[in-house]
């Protein structure tokens, strides 16, 4: 058969449902593959809104994500996708096109090297030389790209490849179980949790795995450990348990660091470099358990004394099937240190001034979101407080990327959560800045016909960078800048378009948009001037007192 035939057929045996992108001439025979095939194609506007609705596909759903561009610009608009999937732990499998590599009249046009491009930044990269390579190319991407850490691969299919016969054929995945941790890491850490006077668990981004949130509830329920999350661990344990003692939004300073700082064991379950630390490490008599698939990367800040390296949810199955909870271990501080930070929160959610303040906005839209709604987020100071203040109930309802952290991602995040649980509320928060990077995905949305609903929290300025400029107490110079009437331009592309004019008006229109069928676009103006005092300041001083 002909080869690219053979390529998406290969696609279907791997269980592709999708694959996002924008293709080019040299991708037409593998798009009238595509075209005869199971696989539904979305078109984006953009290569990188593809290559983030592609890592969001692999986040939300374990399997890999794919996504297609031509050669050269297209190919290097990927680069920030791959970064992003890669960084984030997101299985993700980026095709390109290349120019006929046997013969070619067209000289170096748009030719570059797309393979070592993207080396540095992926699992695999490879260019597929002959039509025969196809089965076991397909086959090693994918296995890359699943296995721990997962992340992004590439395959680069020429022009004259894809065009030609080939008699080969597909390979069957084989059969493999992840190693489990050794026994004798099991008992020693069984013994230090039970000796220790205050453990505290903490759960990373690794820990957002299948069968993990089950083991570590488990986990928690038999011990009473109260437990601590990355931002990128949220939702993995029910937020709204009262045995949740915080968010590590912040590196330190916080209440929950408080928390951190009294324990004296800390099991730290799915840990992952890529995320700014939780807490940092000292010579002092605090130890540290490292719960992971693989062994910790150390750093000046990181150097745990018991490394269980092994299937992280069969690791936790077993520390609780042989732990005997005891009854000399001090926990209560932790609920105290957690009830101090809900009542200062508290103070800033009933603020009623306009704009808006970031902790208002953030209570609002976790009071109209049902438990499983899934709320992704673009990057900017806003994910701070989302991070801090927002209760995830579930694994991957608060969709953030503390990894690559990238502007641009909250709005194609959307659409690929949107397309992987069409059943579920979908919201999409994104800063002015980070929106219209990719604002003309909306286009996609509508056209797809999706139910959607998207906040603007409009400072026109780059607020992060504002945040970080006054704390490094230099003037307000180079942030600014203007925005289009976001309501109009909603408008423009078929999508309904909102504005706020009061805090008391965003909680109604957010539940009103939630239930009204089509792509809705909110502006919603944001006070971000109390940032400095509030984060660099009043938090620390009011937690140092605990």
């Amino acid at each position: 058969m002909k080869a690219s035939d053979l390529f998406v057929k290969a696609l279907e045996a791997e269980g592709v449902e999708y694959v996002f992108g924008i293709p080019g001439e040299e991708n037409l025979d593998l798009l009238e593959s595509l075209r005869e095939s199971s696989i539904k194609l979305v078109l984006t506007r953009h290569e990188q809104g593809a290559g983030f609705m592609a890592a969001t596909y692999g986040r939300l759903t374990g399997k890999v994500g794919v996504c297609l561009s031509t050669l050269g610009p297209g190919a290097t608009n990927l680069v920030t996708p791959a970064a992003y999937a890669q960084l984030g732990a997101m299985p993700m499998l980026m095709i390109t096109g290349q120019k006929p590599i046997k013969t070619s009249k067209q000289g170096r046009f748009q030719v570059i090297d797309i393979v070592d491009m993207m080396r540095p930044i992926t699992k695999f990269t490879n260019q597929i030389v002959s039509g025969d390579r196809i089965p076991s190319t397909v086959r090693e991407a994918f296995r890359l790209a699943s296995e721990e850490r997962p992340g992004a691969v590439h395959i680069e299919l020429p022009e004259d490849i894809a065009a030609e016969q080939t008699s080969a054929q597909l390979l069957t995945p084989s059969k493999t179980r992840r190693p489990i941790a050794e026994y004798k890491a099991i008992s020693s850490a069984i013994t230090m949790i039970e000796e220790a006077q205050s453990p505290l668990l903490l759960i990373g981004a690794g820990a957002n795995r299948k069968l993990t949130a089950k083991m570590l509830r488990e986990f928690v329920d038999k011990t009473c450990i109260p437990f601590v999350t990355t931002q990128m661990g949220k939702g993995v344990l029910n937020e709204s348990d009262p045995r949740f003692a915080g968010n590590t939004a912040l590196s330190d300073g916080d209440f929950v660091h408080r928390a951190i700082e009294r324990a004296d064991l800390i099991i730290n379950v799915g840990h992952d470099v890529v995320e700014k630390p939780p807490f940092f490490m000292h010579h002092n008599d605090k130890k540290v358990i490292h719960v992971n698939f693989d062994s910790a990367a150390v750093d000046p800040v990181y150097f745990p004394q018991l490394e269980v390296v092994g299937d992280i949810a069969n690791s936790i199955w077993q520390i609780k099937e042989g732990i005997t909870p005891q009854d000399n271990w001090t926990l209560d501080f932790y609920k105290d240190v957690h009830q101090a930070y809900v009542e200062h929160r508290a103070e800033a959610e009933d603020d009623n001034r306009f704009p808006i303040l970031p902790e208002r906005l953030v209570r609002d839209i976790r009071k109209v979101m049902p438990d499983n709604g899934i709320v992704t987020l673009d990057n900017g100071v806003y994910k701070i407080w989302f991070a801090r203040n927002y209760p995830a109930y579930h694994p991957n309802t608060l969709l953030l990327d503390n990894a690559l952290a990238s502007m641009g991602a909250g709005l194609p995040s959307a659409i690929a959560a949107k397309l992987v649980k069409p059943d579920v509320p979908v919201l999409s928060v994104c800063g002015d800045g980070g929106f219209m990077m990719n604002s003309q995905e909306i286009e996609t949305a509508v056209r797809l016909k999706l139910d959607l609903v998207v906040i603007i929290l409009r400072d026109d300025a780059y607020g992060m960078i504002k945040w970080k400029q006054a704390n490094m107490q230099f003037d307000e110079f180079g942030l600014d800048y203007g925005n289009p009437n976001f309501v109009k331009y909603a408008q423009s592309y078929g999508a309904q378009g909102w504005r706020v004019d009061d805090a008391d008006v965003l909680i109604h229109m957010v539940d009103k948009c939630l239930n009204t069928k089509g792509v809705h676009i909110i502006d919603c103006p944001v006070d971000y001037s109390m940032n400095d005092k509030t984060l660099n300041q009043t938090i620390k001083a009011l937690s140092a007192k605990l």
